[in-house]
């Protein structure tokens, strides 16, 4: 890819990146209306194709390459808009490289063991993207919202104590440098939604027969704790973003636009790792050539020995097929 598109890209998503050791300040510092001066939505789903098509390529790199994973937590109160994200913006991408992982209210098992250990069981492999439909941060945002969750998870007292919080971004940001040093990726977005948009998208899951399925009355209920959930999105976008994994806020009042800059975070990401395909060697080079003389020599008559290489116009013809441009070629000067 040309650096220049690159830059663009860098430049575009500079905005919604959290400064590392910056304090945050959700209401003031994020606008969840910010278009980035992009005024029309066919703009953006312009962008989104071109977004999309960056990613297919990139992730093919990335499986072939083999080496690197990519972790993609996503984070955003209810309506936000998380599942329609993945929907669209991973639309190009080969579904066996990709998995998804949603984080419901945790099980039994799940609660006798420490924190992360359920997100821990669903880590991509190399090669892979991964996707956190909600994520290991619901421990310092639902949990500590709604205290009774902490109650649940069997801790003893010394940990339940008042610098639990700190511990925990502390533990966070130590597990994925850990992960991060070993060739993982973190891509960490949250969805910032204004209180009067979820408000009109709970309304739309009312008013439309076919998204009725979507409505919780447990999602309106949490309408009463925005105020707790904004201080503890500012408390944990302030502690957990870091040089190796930060956080982007997403505007995401207009869906069309959160995707576009989804997109392009997720493209930075993957150009920063630049994934190749692996090279292979002269012994395989040789061996690919012989097996091609092969193939080529099964060619029905009058048909192109390598019709791939015919259609995709070549520059440089296969051996098989120079050899045989040589001798047309030396026929015709001698009958000339």
């Amino acid at each position: 890819m040309g650096d220049e598109r690159a830059e663009r890209i860098a430049e575009f998503i500079e905005p919604l990146r959290v400064e590392p050791g910056s304090k945050v300040r959700l209401a003031k510092d994020f606008d969840p209306g910010y278009r980035a001066g992009i005024s029309k939505k066919k703009e953006g789903v312009e962008l989104l194709r071109n977004g999309i098509e960056l990613l297919a390529d990139y992730q093919r790199r990335l499986a072939a390459q083999d080496t690197y994973g990519v972790l993609l937590c996503l984070q955003a109160l209810d309506a936000g808009g998380k599942d329609g994200t993945i929907r669209h913006v991973m639309s190009g991408v080969n579904p066996q490289g990709v998995r998804v992982s949603g984080f419901k209210v945790p099980s039994s098992e799940e609660l006798d063991h420490d924190y992360l250990w359920r997100y821990t069981r669903e880590l991509p492999r190399r090669g892979e993207i991964g996707i956190f439909n909600r994520s290991h941060y619901e421990e310092v945002l639902v949990v500590r919202v709604h205290p009774e969750n902490l109650r649940r998870q069997k801790l003893p007292d010394t940990a339940r104590g008042p610098d639990v919080w700190e511990r925990r971004y502390r533990e966070i940001n130590d597990w994925e440098h850990y992960l991060s040093d070993n060739g993982f990726r973190i891509v960490k977005l949250f969805l910032n939604l204004s209180k009067d948009e979820q408000r009109i998208r709970f309304l739309k899951r009312i008013d439309v027969p076919e998204r009725n399925w979507k409505f919780s009355s447990a999602d309106v209920r949490e309408r009463a704790y925005w105020d707790d959930y904004q201080r503890a999105f500012s408390q944990m976008l302030s502690a957990t973003s870091t040089e190796w994994a930060p956080w982007y806020v997403i505007p995401a009042d207009h869906k069309w636009f959160a995707r576009v800059c989804a997109a392009a975070v997720l493209a930075h990401t993957l150009i920063d790792i630049d994934p190749r395909y692996p090279q292979v060697s002269d012994e395989t080079r040789s061996e690919l050539a012989e097996v091609r003389r092969e193939l080529e020599a099964e060619a029905p008559e009058g048909a192109a020995p390598d019709p791939y290489a015919a259609q995709a116009g070549r520059a440089a013809a296969p051996p098989v097929a120079k050899e045989r441009h040589r001798k047309r070629k030396k026929k015709h000067h001698r009958h000339s």
